[in-house]
């Protein structure tokens, strides 16, 4: 994996996610309009996600979603020293889907989200997982602030 600029650590400091919930290991890059991360969550057995011990491509939307939550937390933290506001998904759109599993990839997951708009009232954000240069998933994530 690429050197982190956040490791595990601190990502779950500024998450209001769980023990392995927490999808993604580190931050390998970010700015105020995007940021880029990288994991090896999607092989480990225990992964919260999976189901018959399978884990679902569908469940990249979730991976999509927390770097969002991520990189909004890392400017807030940046903008005023504040944590991340609580939120709800509201959507998930043009999700794409290339493979029906993720627990069979052994190579580490990339994944790059990137602000579409934001306000204090939400945020709408683009997202694009691959593995070993291939793109696994892609989609839009909508969150609104509570």
């Amino acid at each position: 994996m690429s050197p982190a600029i956040c490791d595990e650590a601190e990502i779950r400091s500024l998450l209001l996610h769980a023990d392995r919930m927490v999808l993604w290991q580190s931050v390998t890059a970010w700015d105020d309009n995007s940021l880029q991360c990288q994991t090896l969550t999607h092989a480990d057995p225990l992964n919260p996600l999976r189901l018959d011990d399978r884990l679902s491509s569908l469940h990249l939307g979730e991976y999509g979603a927390q770097m969002m939550a991520i990189h909004g937390a890392l400017l807030a933290r940046k903008k005023d020293g504040g944590k991340l506001a609580p939120g709800v998904l509201t959507a998930l759109r043009d999700f794409e889907m290339h493979g029906a599993r993720i627990d069979n990839i052994g190579a580490p997951l990339s994944g790059t989200a990137r602000i579409l708009l934001a306000s204090a009232a939400g945020s709408i954000y683009e997202f694009e997982i691959s593995a070993e240069g291939q793109r696994i998933a892609s989609g839009r994530v909508s969150v609104n602030t509570l």
